[in-house]
């Protein structure tokens, strides 16, 4: 189809168009392209691109030929696609002991540790079984090992991935008050539900945690107490022995590169293509882990290769049709390890940060039924743009026309979604951020994330939305203005 300009004199949410512009270049992003990329980049070659190995240092180079192949030039450090980052991971070790009078436990098989510190104690039990908050907030813990029974008691069941995240959350029913209080330690007794969990959770535990400079780096971040977890088999012994807790939580810090991969297509106009409409995903994902089944490859097509290919699609439509803005595009690295990469970058940013005028971040937009999707960040209190939000609304009424679901921006949905990606430490930050999702699925987080069960009209219709989306922004002569809070 021929580009027209056509004269759009449309005033909503506070911005007013009054300029000539061309019409987004929608053609230009196919479905081919996108499965195209989609299979080589969530293949078993890339052994899941987990933060931190060479196999995320390998996928960054194969998106950074894929983003010169599509018409970006670098816009890393030093003339590169690539913005590496020191990524620290504090691992418990095997120097780690607990006993309880003079019975050893042997870690990870009879005991869990549920925080990566390095800590020391001895301390008398006290065991208070199923307690309530009300139970532990009259009870003397002061210097006690306090011993607890799981119970599912205030957690949503509905939650994704429930099984390996239950010991999360019955520890942190807990630990605050506990801490609070001045107790010496946690010991959670697993109840039939955190047996099932053991296995699950467990290889979590091991991996430990992770940080960037600034952000639990040298040091894990300080422990107020440990915390442990034991067999149910253990709970008849722990309700009547007089004998005193002693425990060492050692842990060691190990320094991995990682990496952003960023890239930018120049804009048109003398004075705005010095501002910039940034495109957010993330590279990573689980790597090799437990089996489901015969397959421990957790490939991420969903989460993330979904909005990675997306970019590239973007990238492409910008080359064959730049916008008056520059359009930079981030593949952040080590979302998977607690947003670092998007933290790095929104710290560190490659252009200057009063120049970045919206973040448009996807994750898992490949996915669910054909017609639905969710903008988060799109009401209040995650909402921090009005501007940036009626944009991404019109968009979508003149593209895909999904209907859009509002559950899951709620403040008070089991799954928090909206702080779980890599948007956050841009809205953080005060630049009008949203995040585009067409939401969890029961493959999420196992290797049955596969390029094979992606959606693909969905992942066109998703990548649509946020072209368009960018198209507007890149074109405007106004800026979408941040909510003051």
């Amino acid at each position: 189809m021929k580009n027209r300009m056509i004269l759009v004199l449309i005033a909503y949410g506070g911005i007013a168009f009054s300029q000539s512009i061309k019409k987004p270049l929608v053609s230009a992003i196919t479905v081919k392209d996108l499965k195209t990329d989609m299979y080589q980049m969530a293949g078993d070659h890339f052994n899941g691109r987990e933060a931190g190995t060479l196999d995320e240092l390998k996928v960054s180079m194969w998106l950074a030929e894929k983003a010169k192949q599509a018409g970006m030039s670098p816009a890393g450090d030093d003339g590169t696609f690539f913005q590496f980052f020191d990524l620290y991971r504090h691992q418990v070790t095997a120097n780690t002991k607990f006993k309880i009078g003079s019975k050893s436990y042997k870690l990870w098989n009879e005991v869990l540790v549920a925080e990566t510190a390095n800590i020391k104690v001895e301390a008398p039990l006290l065991y208070l079984g199923a307690a309530s908050k009300e139970d532990i907030n009259k009870a003397d813990v002061k210097g006690k090992a306090v011993v607890l029974l799981a119970s599912k008691e205030g957690i949503p069941e509905d939650i994704s991935l429930f099984e390996r995240r239950y010991p999360g959350y019955v520890k942190q029913k807990y630990y605050e008050d506990l801490a609070q209080k001045g107790a010496a330690a946690l010991i959670i007794v697993a109840d039939e539900l955190g047996e099932k969990s053991w296995s699950q959770v467990e290889p979590q535990m091991t991996r430990g945690v992770y940080g960037i400079e600034g952000y639990r780096d040298k040091i894990p971040t300080p422990a107020r107490m440990p915390a442990f977890w034991l067999h149910n088999d253990q709970l008849e012994f722990l309700k009547t022995t007089k004998e005193v807790l002693s425990a060492e939580v050692v842990s060691e810090t190990y320094k991995y590169p990682s990496v952003n991969v960023v890239g930018k297509v120049e804009g048109t106009d003398s004075k705005l293509k010095s501002e910039y409409v940034l495109f957010s995903g993330h590279q990573d994902h689980d790597g090799v882990r437990q089996k489901y089944g015969q397959d421990s490859i957790y490939n991420g097509a969903d989460d993330n290769a979904s909005t990675c290919v997306a970019m590239l699609a973007i990238a492409r439509a910008y080359k064959k049709q730049p916008g008056k803005r520059t359009a930079l595009f981030v593949f952040h690295g080590s979302e998977e390890r607690g947003l670092l990469g998007s933290s790095w970058y929104a710290e560190h940013p490659t252009v200057p940060e009063k120049d970045i005028t919206a973040v448009l971040n996807g994750d898992m937009i490949g996915r669910n039924d054909l017609n639905q999707a969710a903008l988060l960040g799109s009401t209040s209190p995650h909402e921090n743009s009005s501007d940036l939000v009626n944009i991404a609304k019109k968009a979508n009424d003149e593209g895909p026309k999904f209907e859009l679901d509002k559950l899951w921006d709620r403040p008070e949905h089991p799954e928090n979604f909206y702080f779980r990606s890599d948007h956050l430490p841009y809205a953080r930050k005060g630049i009008p951020s949203v995040f585009f999702t067409s939401v969890l699925h029961s493959q999420y987080h196992t290797p049955m994330d596969e390029a094979e069960n992606i959606d693909y009209a969905k992942l066109h219709k998703m990548t649509e939305w946020m072209y368009r989306t960018g198209w507007i922004l890149s074109n405007d002569a106004n800026r979408p203005k941040t909510l003051k809070k």
